[in-house]
């Protein structure tokens, strides 16, 4: 993966389909990398230019020594943006994407041209929550993640995913990639989404189209948390998926690539849009 240094880190990051398309710029979840977006990005990089980028200590970028709050996660996507020229993009945020997300379109909604959310929270993690991840975050430091995948599982995948053979790969492929990350990274990482603050009083400044898909079974941001943001997003599109958990686009990714064609496609054809707006 090509590699370009932002605000002291190195973000690793893909950069797929024709340069003078439409951009969309993908934002991936905890545990994650922008490799959880490979459906999508198969389906659309033939009409739109798809770029992810990995968080700090995830996927294929190095863990830093600090800067792992949504605060420089957002500095960090804008910055990708603007080194890459990117602007104005498509963002597509899956939880800790969608945390980003969110403060980049209420704070730069100028780089943007649409937001689109998946399975996401606009308040502070739940105190309980936020303790056990802590915990577990301070557990894996010491004695590495494996032995926590069996608590992990259910709060990233619904259980109609984990009790489906045909799912396995796709959870083979995710714990060959979780169990590589570096454990100080990765315990920033936990702590940048546990000590979040939230953003509720921002949303309203949200002046893009906004798509908020989330999945009935999600329990780590349950559909409650979508609710609240498709209230306070003005005209924002809720959608719920039955059947999935917290990664739509792996445990769903037929539901969520129409969602996106259907969502991207009508904003094409906006009176006043060029065909490649």
């Amino acid at each position: 993966m090509p590699v370009t240094e932002v605000n002291g880190a190195r973000i690793a990051y893909t950069d797929t389909g024709p340069r003078d398309a439409p951009v969309v710029v993908f934002g991936h979840g905890l545990l994650f990398g922008g490799w959880m977006f490979g459906p999508q990005i198969a389906a659309l990089c033939t009409r739109y230019r798809c770029v992810t980028l990995d968080w700090r200590g995830q996927g294929e970028s190095p863990a830093t020594p600090g800067g792992y709050d949504m605060d420089t996660l957002t500095a960090d996507a804008l910055g990708l943006i603007e080194a890459l020229g990117l602007a104005p993009a498509h963002w597509v945020g899956l939880s800790m994407g969608g945390f980003v997300g969110q403060r980049l379109a209420a704070r730069h909604g100028e780089v943007l041209r649409s937001l689109t959310l998946l399975g996401t929270s606009a308040g502070a993690e739940d105190p309980g929550k936020a303790r056990d991840y802590r915990r577990m975050a301070g557990v894996q430091r010491v004695i590495g993640v494996r032995p926590l995948l069996p608590r992990i599982r259910p709060l990233l995948f619904g259980p109609a995913f984990l009790a489906n053979p045909a799912a396995r790969p796709v959870l083979s492929a995710w714990q060959r990639r979780v169990v590589r990350l570096d454990r100080t990274g990765l315990r920033g990482a936990v702590h940048g989404v546990a000590d979040r603050p939230g953003v509720e009083t921002e949303l309203g400044r949200i002046a893009v189209s906004t798509l908020v898909v989330t999945g009935a079974d999600d329990v780590a941001t349950p559909p409650v948390e979508a609710r609240r943001i498709a209230d306070l997003i003005p005209a924002a599109d809720l959608r719920l998926l039955p059947g999935c958990g917290h990664t739509s686009t792996l445990e769903q990714p037929a539901a969520i690539t129409a969602l996106l064609e259907a969502f991207l496609g009508r904003l094409r054809r906006l009176p006043g849009q060029t065909a490649g707006a």
